[in-house]
């Protein structure tokens, strides 16, 4: 028991660290106040774990070295300090929720630095010089882009969702297709969206078929809305029945009652003539006269996060009377990335190159394969010495509930090493400066080229050949 209390007491005090070489250093980089908090931690911790070992031998092997200590406090003032920065996506999840989802236009960022730079014309008329309307330019935007009479950007689409159902449905039925109530990210349920917003569910048809009579008998003198969800992050094959959008547009004309659209990802050009799956186009549901539609704006849109609501000025309007519009409404930055955006899809030609999100998605393969043989032309022989590199094809994903269970072929980097296991080299990777986030198939690291950009091409061969020396100065010691 002496002995254990005597290991007690060779842990060093708070101040004889910060005076140390080793660790008064850390000062110079961050707030005295933080390192000083980091240490009594650490102290703490390390007091903990002494204190459970029963055996004098284990407490005995815990290291209160200098070196130690040091490198025990560098790691947790990084983890208190580090926040959101730069990272590397060799996930191939085009749109990784982790990871922000859609990177910007180049065109996006620059407006975001105009605007951050001084004072701006968000919310001021400029021949005028009178208050205006901050969302002007942006709905303009979107009109011309949509077809639709008016629009309205949120903070995101869930908020759009939920600030439709409570204008239009608020004490009201909303009749909707049980293969549509979906679950998305965060055990965000649309039940509990539309029982949030007032609005009283009304289930019609089954899980794997619904019709137009399903909708049709459903209704009352109590019926809000009808809502129709897409299936943007799953998909019900086999023995199914949809009603087409057109056919619950006519109903709801019919019988006088708003249709609702909720489209999830939001894309604004058709996927197929680029070989990739159906998507429906916000364009489309504008067209069959959807009066109310929803749509995100950091998916398949390619731009920062948001939601908007287009649709018929008659119902669009009563949205924006609303007073949760104002809770929900989106800043500077976000207008400004949104309507650089939003310019590039004025052509489309110009969207598909300068989209991050749809540049990635049709990148062809044999530019992924370029940027595999770059990577590993850029590797050093003692790098490959330590670990196997080789190309293999792969799939990447959309990501971000979009275009659920498609694959889109890729070249793939295969990482292994009998000197390491493959979650040693992916925490490694992620502990670069920049992390680099790969993913882990039978022992193999995995990095899709797909999701990475040219520039980050040689950082990736930079972080292995650190991770090979690494492991070759580990060996040694």
């Amino acid at each position: 028991m002496d002995k254990h209390q005597d290991i007690l007491r060779s842990i060093p005090s708070v101040n004889e660290l910060l005076e140390s070489p080793e660790i008064s250093k850390f000062t110079g980089r961050y707030p005295r106040l933080l390192v000083v908090e980091t240490i009594r931690a650490v102290l703490e911790d390390i007091r903990q774990s002494l204190t459970d070992k029963k055996e004098c031998a284990e407490a005995q092997a815990i290291d209160l070295s200098p070196q130690r200590l040091s490198h025990l406090i560098q790691q947790s003032l990084q983890q208190k300090f580090s926040g959101i920065g730069h990272a590397i996506n060799a996930t191939g999840i085009i749109l990784h929720t982790g990871l922000g989802r859609a990177p910007l236009a180049d065109e996006a960022a620059q407006q975001i630095q105009d605007v951050l730079r001084g004072f701006s014309t968000l919310e001021i008329e400029k021949q005028s010089g009178r208050r205006g309307i901050r969302y002007h330019h942006v709905e303009q935007l979107i009109c011309m882009i949509t077809g639709a009479e008016s629009a309205l950007v949120v903070n995101n689409n869930a908020a759009a969702v939920l600030l439709a159902l409570d204008t239009l449905a608020r004490g009201k039925e909303a009749i909707i297709s049980r293969s549509q109530l979906v679950e998305i990210g965060g055990s965000f349920r649309m039940p509990d969206v539309m029982a949030k917003s007032g609005a009283l569910l009304v289930e019609v048809g089954t899980t794997n078929k619904t019709y137009l009579v399903d909708y049709g008998n459903a209704i009352t003198e109590r019926t809000g809305l009808i809502l129709k969800v897409h299936q943007s992050n799953f998909k019900i094959v086999g023995f199914t029945e949809t009603v087409d959008l057109k056919d619950l547009v006519s109903l709801g004309k019919e019988r006088n009652i708003p249709v609702m659209y909720d489209l999830g990802s939001g894309a604004l050009i058709t996927l197929e003539k680029f070989g990739l799956p159906y998507e429906p186009t916000v364009q489309e549901s504008i067209k069959a006269g959807v009066d109310i539609v929803t749509f995100s704006t950091d998916k398949l849109l390619g731009g920062p996060q948001g939601g908007i609501i287009v649709g018929k000025r008659k119902w669009v309007d009563l949205l924006k009377r609303n007073p949760l519009t104002r809770a929900f409404r989106v800043g500077k930055l976000t207008i400004a990335a949104l309507e650089a955006t939003l310019k590039l899809y004025l052509e489309e030609d110009l969207a598909v190159k300068k989209v991050p999100v749809l540049k990635m998605m049709l990148t062809p393969l044999e530019v992924i394969e370029e940027r595999c043989k770059r990577l590993i032309s850029n590797v050093t022989p003692e790098t490959k010495a330590c670990m196997d590199i080789a190309i293999i094809d792969g799939v990447s994903e959309m990501g971000g509930g979009s275009l659920p269970g498609e694959g889109i072929p890729t070249k793939l980097i295969s990482l292994h090493s009998e000197k390491m296991n493959a979650g040693e080299i992916a925490a490694r990777l992620r502990d670069n400066a920049p992390p680099i986030f790969a993913r882990i198939e039978q022992d193999h690291v995995l990095l899709d080229m797909r999701t990475v950009y040219d520039d980050e091409v040689d950082m990736i061969a930079l972080a292995l050949e650190k991770i090979s020396l690494q492991r070759n100065v580990n060996k040694e010691n």
